[in-house]
């Protein structure tokens, strides 16, 4: 009798959808490696052999699930760039979410020095 992770009804749902994530992952890599060259989309720098591995597809509408096959929704980007990528996606999340305090009553209306204009223009 197992005793892992995967002999539990979930540890094997977990599995199966790893599984699968890994399979369409390396599908659309190999597709979207035969479509563009072998370059980064934002430092243009080159991969090949070994290095092939630290190109990355990167989905631009950020949906995983969402790969045409004529690749309009991929750009390969080396680690880094791809990680600044979604470093940059996940700070405009969260700049653009409403903050706490970030919702603020009218603004005052009083101006002060309004009628300042007035009260030089008597001492002249």
């Amino acid at each position: 009798m197992s005793t892992g992770p995967s002999a539990t009804p979930t540890g094997k749902l977990d599995k199966l959808l790893a599984d699968e994530r890994k399979r369409r992952e390396h599908s659309y890599r190999e597709q979207a490696l035969k479509l563009f060259p072998w370059v980064c989309a934002r430092c243009g720098r080159e991969f090949s052999g070994k290095r092939l591995s630290e190109l990355t597809v990167h989905h631009r509408d950020h949906n995983h699930d969402n790969n045409p096959a004529d690749g309009s929704n991929w750009e390969l980007l080396c680690l880094y760039c791809h990680d600044n990528e979604h470093s940059r996606y996940t700070d405009q999340q969260w700049h653009s979410e409403e903050q706490p305090g970030a919702r603020q009553g009218p603004r005052a209306t009083y101006k002060a020095f309004a009628a300042i204009g007035d009260l030089l223009k008597r001492e002249e």
